[in-house]
């Protein structure tokens, strides 16, 4: 059967001596695995198609199991992406994220729109930190494991000072945070960061500036969500960890 679809390259491997397999985030058809013959060689029109966070329009056959590609025509190659060594290691972030998180041929074209428009960001220079917390939010929300952030999770007071339990999956408040030893503070100002971002649509970001500790205080609140609700263990997290230590 011949399939036609919108995809994103969140995983490129090698296969042969010139070929290359992809799995492709699509709109309509959730992961798909596509063979691309020649990718490896220098002059394949087809080489660019097999790049990581490309976005194009792939047309390829499928009976059962992996698809081998058509044709493909390319929307925006986020060269960028690519390029430089911050926006690379945000970009194969969000893409091991994705692929981690998503089961095969799980449809989700919300999932497709929301990488689509993470990578926009990030081309477009917005803060690659602040894209990618947001992003990590989506995907929780996606995975089911939104946080409780507008009442303590376990009395139900909204009224702070409130701390992040992780663990409980959102807020506890003054009265009941001793549930939780490992609780992590929270200022006002990452407590309406949080409240903001998990209602919010990727596509809608825009200029947003945070100072460095409230960004510090931000990445710390997410990787505790992060760890406590899926639990994965990603070599792109390790990278950025890696080069946040150089800047």
């Amino acid at each position: 059967m011949l399939h036609r679809v919108e995809g994103i390259v969140i995983r490129s491997m090698d296969y042969g001596e010139s070929n290359k397999i992809v799995t492709l985030l699509t709109k309509t058809n959730g992961k798909a695995g596509v063979l691309i013959r020649g990718a490896k060689k220098v002059k394949s029109r087809h080489s660019s198609l097999a790049q990581p966070f490309t976005l194009a329009d792939y047309q390829y056959f499928r009976s059962s199991g992996l698809g081998t590609l058509n044709h493909g025509e390319i929307i925006a190659s986020h060269h960028d992406l690519r390029m430089q060594l911050d926006l690379s290691a945000y970009a194969s972030y969000a893409a091991e994220l994705t692929d981690r998180t998503l089961q095969e041929e799980e449809a989700s074209g919300f999932l497709f729109e929301q990488l689509k428009a993470c990578y926009a960001a990030l081309q477009d220079g917005k803060d690659c930190a602040i894209v990618i917390h947001l992003y990590e939010m989506r995907i929780l929300d996606l995975a089911g494991y939104s946080p409780g952030l507008d009442e303590c999770v376990n009395c139900g007071n909204r009224v702070g000072p409130f701390k992040l339990s992780a663990g409980a999956g959102g807020i506890l408040c003054s009265r009941c945070e001793s549930r939780d030893p490992y609780g992590i503070p929270m200022s006002e100002g990452v407590h309406k960061i949080l409240r903001l971002f998990k209602g919010m649509d990727m596509r809608r970001l825009g200029a947003i500036s945070v100072k460095s500790e409230t960004k510090a205080e931000l990445k710390k609140c997410m990787r505790a969500l992060m760890d406590a609700q899926l639990g994965l263990q990603l070599k792109s997290r390790n990278f950025l960890d890696q080069l946040d230590k150089l800047v």
